[in-house]
């Protein structure tokens, strides 16, 4: 397998499945960000045939401790794509979070890799075409996300024409239960607390303001080929169903498990098999498991979600662009909590989708979101 962004959350988990099932997976490649210290580790634990990294400094660095015969070095954009479609490799984890994973996943798809993904980023910029490149070239798109893998499991031996719709669930965030009226004022460090998952942290201020679960439909929509109306969401605050499909009779198939992701990350590297991936056995007995509406009012960014789903073209890309901004200078506290959803939903405003042909096409839809979002950041404080 190939293991692109490795050093994060999703990358170590899979490595720890590996680790798991010695002699049952073999590690050809790695790709990670700035994390050389951890990566390293990684490459006398595993010894891929090849590693890249973002910088040219840090490939530098790895060179002068591993030898070529070791190990070849690569970094950039061009690296990455290497490490993604690497010959060796049966199947590509994409775990690099956000749009940066789009030309590596698409690099693995073109050169017929199955693809294990948790990169939603990938069909939300790019829906139409990925799924285009992924017919044509005969791989696979297994889902890692839990909700996806949820949903992939729970339609295991049905057939899509008898599904009535599909419920992806939300734990809520760590504001669920918080008034509305102190969203204004949550700190950075409060958004980061989610209450059952661990994750990066874009993904986590993601699921703050429910923007995680709206990306997830627009993933949903194009794994599935299920139509946006058919797609609801579900705040289940226990984690414990990670999604569920209802089916024409009305019975309702369902995954359940711990909040582990190694679970579904095992799923997608074994499929259509099981392997031992967990840290330990999951006790159902005693749990109460609650679901109810997402709050429109509290959770906004949900329905921007829908909004550009329905826009189609280059629509979704911008969102997922100028949310990237947005949760970084959030991160750094250059904007509020709910100046997110003010942004986000002026940039959509602004925005003429426009039709999606090429990569190319992607890319400036997605240049020119983070720019309008830093052009809309810029006239808020202004007006301050």
């Amino acid at each position: 397998m190939a293991v692109i962004g490795s050093t994060g959350s999703i990358g170590r988990s899979t490595l720890d499945v590996v680790r798991r099932n010695p002699g049952r997976f073999k590690v050809v490649s790695l790709a990670a960000g700035r994390n050389t210290k951890l990566l390293k580790k990684q490459i006398r634990e595993f010894a891929p045939a090849y590693v890249s990294v973002i910088e040219r400094g840090a490939a530098e660095e790895i060179k002068r401790e591993f030898t070529s015969r070791e190990v070849e070095v690569g970094f950039g954009s061009r690296g990455m794509e290497r490490a993604a479609a690497f010959g060796g490799a049966d199947i590509t984890v994409s775990a690099i979070v956000g749009f940066a994973g789009f030309l590596p996943t698409l690099a693995a798809i073109k050169a017929g890799k199955d693809v294990a993904l948790a990169n939603k980023e990938t069909l939300v910029a790019g829906g139409s075409l990925v799924m285009k490149e992924v017919k044509k070239h005969g791989g696979r798109l297994i889902p890692v996300d839990s909700e996806h893998s949820a949903v992939f499991q729970s339609l295991a031996g049905h057939r899509i024409e008898d599904v009535k719709r599909i419920l992806l669930t939300a734990s809520g965030g760590p504001f669920l239960r918080l008034p509305a009226a102190r969203l204004g004022s949550v700190t950075p460090k409060e958004a980061l607390r989610h209450p059952t998952w661990s994750m990066g942290r874009r993904i986590t201020i993601d699921s703050a303001t429910l923007m995680n679960k709206g990306f997830e439909v627009i993933e949903a929509r194009w794994l599935f080929g299920m139509p946006a109306d058919r797609i609801s969401v579900c705040i289940h605050p226990q984690s414990v169903v990670h999604s569920m499909v209802e089916y024409v009779d009305g019975s309702i198939v369902a995954e359940m498990g711990s909040s582990d992701m190694r679970v579904p990350i095992g799923y997608a590297l074994s499929y259509p098999r099981r392997v031992e991936a967990s840290a330990g056995r999951f006790d159902i007995m005693g749990k109460k498991l609650e679901f109810f509406e997402p709050d429109p009012g509290k959770f906004p960014c949900l329905s921007l979600a829908y909004t550009a789903l329905s826009l189609g073209e280059t629509a979704p890309c911008v969102l997922n662009a100028a949310d990237e901004v947005c949760v970084e200078m959030f991160l750094k506290g250059g904007i509020g909590f709910t100046d997110i959803y003010r942004v986000l939903s002026t940039v959509l405003e602004g925005h003429d989708p426009r039709r999606v042909r090429t990569v190319e096409d992607i890319v400036e839809a997605d240049r020119w979101g983070r720019k309008a979002a830093e052009e809309v950041i810029t006239k808020g404080r202004r007006k301050i």
